[in-house]
């Protein structure tokens, strides 16, 4: 599938939209707490600020981005570029827009990048995510697992695995 895509930089009027990014990823686990709605919104507001926090301490040059499907807003990407490596910190998209090519789109897009550049580009997945089989279709490989996350990268000298999906 063709998706166009766009990627603007994240600006502080995007963030109702990024918390709700933010908090899609964790429904799952929001579903199995014994919390009501306003303590679920409490602790998905102060672990969106951590994050956050995290990533701008952490990762200071990084790209927070929008990715927007046909002018909608639909998902954030935040990239560390490195002389060695480029590292995906997020890559989320609103369940809504999942299994339409935009996934996948973007890390073509990015592996691409790492093969001018000569550097792996490198991920940590959860290990339950359902997006670690797209990573594994694209041609990532599973370098090291820690905790409940998985180190997965794409080196440009590895032959790009088929990729007839459609994520």
């Amino acid at each position: 599938m063709m998706c166009t895509l766009a990627l603007e930089p994240v600006r502080p009027a995007d963030d109702p939209f990024l918390l709700a990014v933010y908090a899609s990823s964790r429904a799952e686990e929001m579903a199995m707490v014994p919390w009501d709605a306003a303590q679920k919104a409490a602790f998905l507001q102060m672990q969106f600020e951590a994050q956050r926090q995290h990533y701008a301490a952490h990762y200071p040059a990084s790209d927070h981005l929008l990715i927007q499907h046909g002018g909608e807003p639909v998902g954030r990407l935040w990239v560390d570029r490195q002389p060695d490596r480029i590292h995906v910190l997020d890559m989320t998209i609103l369940p809504e827009h999942r299994n339409r090519g935009i996934g996948s789109t973007l890390l073509r897009s990015l592996r691409a990048e790492a093969a001018v550049k000569q550097v792996p580009l490198t991920i940590h997945v959860e290990s339950f995510s359902p997006s670690r089989r797209l990573f594994l279709r694209l041609g990532f490989t599973e370098q090291a697992e820690t905790g409940f996350y998985i180190l997965m990268e794409w080196r440009p000298s590895q032959v790009p695995a088929p990729d007839s999906d459609s994520q």
